[in-house]
């Protein structure tokens, strides 16, 4: 493809500047993004997921400091506050992949008015993104269990 252009038509074209990681206003490719990120807690402040709705961006920035602040915590906590907690985010994970399971199936009905299909759609961002989270936190403790150490 790139073959088929002569330099000059490279010469007025430049090419555009990367963009930050979340920044897609049209949203589809944001969640094939958000797939491919390992941990989320690594992104800079302009990489964060965009939310239609500002309780959302709320929402995120809380849920981001909690699980960061759980991660500190996993390197002095007890082994039994690790498996307390191990517990805890396991079930919570099954709640945050159904309710993912029913935004994907209400989005793919196409029976939704635009605002609907936009709420359910940053919902669904923010199970994907609780989610990854969640996961990131899981394996973690996973990892603290098996060592058995404090």
């Amino acid at each position: 493809m790139l073959n088929s252009l002569n330099s000059v038509d490279l010469l007025r074209k430049p090419q555009e500047p990367m963009k930050p990681l979340m920044q897609n206003p049209d949203g589809d490719d944001d969640f094939s993004l958000l797939d491919s990120i390992d941990n989320i807690l690594d992104l800079s402040e302009d990489q964060y997921p965009r939310f239609t709705l500002a309780k959302n961006k709320a929402r995120f920035l809380r849920m981001l400091s909690w699980y960061k602040n759980k991660e500190e915590w996993l390197d002095v906590a007890p082994l039994s506050g690790v498996n307390k907690l191990f517990k805890q985010q396991t079930k919570e994970l099954e709640g945050i992949r159904s309710s993912k399971l029913d935004y994907e199936m209400e989005l793919e009905t196409g029976t939704l008015t635009p605002s609907q299909r936009s709420y359910r759609r940053d919902e669904l961002k923010m199970c994907k993104v609780q989610e990854k989270m969640a996961v990131h936190l899981i394996s973690k403790m996973q990892v603290k269990i098996k060592s058995g150490r404090r």
